[in-house]
């Protein structure tokens, strides 16, 4: 995995990624996985996006149980129990998309090719009023003061919730 870095200059996006080719020929990986997490200089998780080139099925056609491992830890560490019903079509390699109260899950099969897929997973604030409510409770409104005493506790609580998926399940 890199390191959590700056997406470019002047950026206020972060990310790191992690790749392995397992199979390639003179032109492309044949077989890979391609992990890209995004989010921001606090750690806090906005998106996860994967791509698997060429993935180990088991006899029965099924993505291999190490591969489908990522995607079970992504799921799980969301902490989005919605999200947990997609396991079986991603590990049965069939498209699912779901969309539950701001946040998305897509996994899909690359067009115009048979054996490439993409995953992404984030949060996405599509309706006016989640459009609102993200930027009324946004930390740079609510947390820029000098004086984080006066932010009310539910605020803190909903910004948590409602931004990030980077914190642990209870």
């Amino acid at each position: 995995m890199s390191e959590w870095k700056a997406a470019s200059m002047r950026n206020r996006n972060y990310e790191c990624y992690f790749q392995r080719i397992y199979e390639r020929d003179e032109a492309r990986p044949l077989s890979s996985t391609f992990l890209k997490v995004r989010g921001n200089e606090m750690g806090d998780i906005l998106e996860i996006r994967a791509k698997i080139v060429g993935p180990q099925t088991d006899a029965q056609g099924r993505l291999a149980p190490a591969v489908l491992r990522i995607f079970e830890i992504i799921v799980k560490q969301a902490c989005w129990g919605d999200f947990e019903d997609t396991l079986t079509s991603i590990q049965n390699l069939r498209n699912v998309e779901y969309e539950r109260f701001g946040a998305y899950l897509s996994f899909t099969r690359e067009a115009g090719s048979e054996n490439n897929f993409n995953f992404a997973l984030g949060l996405k604030a599509t309706s006016d009023p989640q459009l609102r409510t993200r930027t009324y409770f946004s930390t740079d409104r609510w947390l820029a003061g000098s004086n984080p005493g006066n932010v009310p506790a539910n605020v803190i609580l909903i910004d948590r919730i409602g931004t990030s998926m980077s914190a642990r399940c209870a």
